[in-house]
């Protein structure tokens, strides 16, 4: 893929919004470290956003693909990257991550 701001500019964004009272970066950093390794050349750019309030949510583009307390906790990675990878090419294997 084009390495250039434009062409990242054109591939989706995850944004994951995490609490800073909670002391939730570690864990956000971690699952956008995790997403860009297995998604590098699909994703334009990956975000950290601090909030408070106990707020845990994660976004691909405008769309909430998780949410705390909505979904009932954190997402396990194996479960956030099948919905990252459903939204952006939902016939791609990720390998060991699809097996039971």
């Amino acid at each position: 893929m084009d390495g250039t701001p434009d062409a990242a500019a054109a591939r989706p964004r995850v944004a994951i919004t995490y609490c800073t009272q909670c002391n939730w970066l570690l864990r956000a950093a971690w699952m956008a470290q995790e997403l860009l390794s297995t998604f590098r050349d699909d994703l334009g750019e990956v975000a950290l956003r601090p909030g408070t309030g106990g707020h845990f949510a994660i976004e691909l583009d405008d769309d909430v693909i998780w949410e705390r307390k909505r979904d009932g906790g954190f997402p396990d990675i194996k479960t956030l990257k099948q919905r990252v990878r459903d939204r952006l090419d939902p016939t791609r294997d990720l390998g060991h991550i699809d097996r039971p």
